[in-house]
């Protein structure tokens, strides 16, 4: 980009406490034949759109974003790249829960009662949207069919500092994430304080991207640990309720449950053989709000489409400006301690 002054429209949702800021425009035109070249091209040369939305003074260090692109798949009604403080997400169900309304209120696809279903195509694969919609428009709950999804490697030993080491399960719904119960860092996800439990997901991410050699057996852009899930150490069968924290990108904590993640965590107890398809169950992160998830069928053995159910809000919509001379017009990170000029730590 040159040092112009740049101007965004956005719409801002939630689902779940978590954001989505959605580019409504100001958003250069994105090269490539499909999907993953857009998200490349976005990288490599756009980069500075994200940074613009997402970090500080105009967003914050917990922001997610969407970028509105045009599917190269003539069964989609809309593609979509997903952003957040540290780059790029290769799928998110959050998002999706409030792009299924988002996407029906400006008439990309028609409304028709009591259900309205298209396909959304994402960085990792389409999924399939389902929105409740009454006669006068309204929408109400949405659900979303994940790509198929997976667990493994299994049972993956972590050095994560001071010698210490634990065992985590790489699942993936959408992304890969490590997941483990909290009690097997010695920690309780009530009792301890959420920067302790934050602390550890950080480490396990910086430790999981260091030691273990994750590919995606059909997209090379997709095989990266992305996140970290943190539970309760509940889940179906044996609860029809279930907590998690997740921490993910550059150490970003997500205020829902994480669509994605739950797509995940099903995955695990599916290779655990812990549950079978068609029992639901509610997840909730930070917000306490819930999302629903259930196995809806099972591939194979390995290899599952999950359904996960919940609601968008609406939270604000405007313009972003960013003055060619602003000297943080690129975005800032709040760092995690002061240094002086020199670069030296005034702590």
């Amino acid at each position: 980009m040159t040092r112009e002054e740049r101007c965004y429209a956005y719409t801002d949702l939630h689902a779940a406490g978590e954001p989505v800021r959605i580019i409504t425009g100001g958003a250069p035109a994105l090269s490539g034949t499909n999907l993953l070249d857009k998200r490349r091209d976005a990288m490599r040369r756009h980069d500075a759109v994200r940074r613009h939305l997402m970090l500080e003074p105009r967003g914050h260090a917990d922001m997610y974003g969407v970028w509105p692109t045009e599917p190269d798949r003539s069964d989609c009604a809309l593609a979509v790249l997903f952003m957040h403080n540290g780059g790029w997400s290769t799928m998110c169900g959050h998002a999706t829960v409030a792009l299924g309304r988002w996407i029906i209120d400006q008439g990309i696809v028609q409304a028709t009662t009591p259900l309205t279903t298209f396909r959304l195509q994402c960085p990792c694969g389409p999924v399939d949207v389902r929105v409740e919609t009454d006669a006068s428009g309204r929408t109400g709950n949405v659900s979303f069919d994940s790509v198929p999804a997976f667990a493994g490697p299994l049972h993956q030993s972590l050095e994560v500092g001071g010698g210490d080491s634990v065992e985590v399960d790489i699942a993936y719904g959408g992304a890969y994430y490590a997941i483990l119960p909290a009690s097997r860092l010695g920690l309780d996800l009530y009792a301890n304080r959420l920067d302790e439990l934050v602390a550890a997901g950080r480490s396990i991410i910086a430790a999981g991207r260091g030691q273990l050699d994750i590919h995606h057996p059909g997209e090379s852009d997709l095989g990266f640990l992305y996140g970290c899930i943190i539970t309760d150490g509940k889940g179906p069968p044996d609860s029809a309720m279930t907590r998690n924290l997740c921490i993910f990108g550059d150490g970003q904590v997500d205020r829902s449950a994480t669509g994605s993640g739950i797509t995940a965590r099903l995955a695990l107890a599916h290779a655990q053989r812990h549950l079978a398809p068609g029992i639901a169950c509610e997840f909730a992160g930070l917000s306490g709000v819930p999302f629903s998830g259930k196995i809806r069928r099972a591939l194979s053995d390995d290899e599952v489409i999950v359904t996960v159910t919940g609601q968008g809000y609406y939270s604000g919509e405007g313009s972003i400006r960013v003055e060619p001379d602003d000297p943080l017009r690129a975005g800032f990170e709040v760092p995690p301690r002061l240094t002086d000029q020199a670069g030296r730590s005034t702590t």
